[in-house]
């Protein structure tokens, strides 16, 4: 049966091929396009699952120059579904623009859940979670960082960030510095194999 038309922002796995749910892998094989962040990556997920729909770029450095043609595919009635290269779209990914912009435009935008690497986190690391608070990833940049950091220091929530293992340690000794000893969490390689959560106050997980 074909999906209805409109923009469907659909969560996809952050690692075990298993976490998506049957109505994502439905709304995937009857959608006239999957717009990727990476078409390679969507690629395997497409070949685990035997959906052949086609494919196209959507990422930071295409999406101004493509997102007026997708509007108008919307517009003509297409069933468009927006995935990242894993867990859920807009969450630190390109394309809140495109929502906003079919919004706009009187196009149903309907959200697909699944699996997000951050909520997998908060959920297994041992930290309150009566209030928290996404924050995305630390800028690279030192000088950038530590301005960052401490305009969140005075939040009274758990935070939740994203990093690359390149600037881990950095970024935890930023933290220390920002936020002093408290206790934090680092999860790595969520729901695949070597996965793995670490505790200990943020002076020893920098070191």
């Amino acid at each position: 049966m074909a999906l209805e038309p409109g923009l469907y922002v659909a969560a996809t796995p952050i690692g075990n091929l298993r976490d998506i749910t049957y109505r994502v892998v439905d709304a995937l094989k009857e959608a006239d396009l999957i717009l990727c962040e990476d078409t390679r990556q969507t690629a395997k997920l497409c070949a685990a699952y035997g959906i052949s729909t086609p494919r196209a770029p959507y990422h930071d450095h295409n999406a101004d120059k493509v997102r007026p043609e997708i509007i108008a595919k919307l517009k003509a009635g297409d069933a468009i579904c927006l995935v990242s290269d894993a867990g859920t779209p807009l969450i630190s990914d390109p394309g809140f623009k495109l929502v906003r912009d079919a919004r706009e435009a009187g196009i149903a935008v309907t959200p697909l859940p699944g699996a997000c690497a951050a909520i997998a986190a908060l959920s297994a690391a041992g930290a309150p979670t009566d209030r928290f608070l996404f924050a995305g990833f630390p800028p690279p940049k030192e000088a950038a960082r530590e301005k960052f950091l401490e305009g969140l220091s005075r939040e009274r929530a758990t935070l939740v960030f994203y990093e690359t293992g390149p600037r881990l340690a950095d970024s935890l000794s930023a933290m220390h510095a920002a936020f002093g000893d408290r206790r934090a969490v680092v999860a790595r390689e969520l729901t695949k194999i070597h996965e793995e959560f670490r505790a200990a106050p943020l002076s020893a997980l920098a070191a």
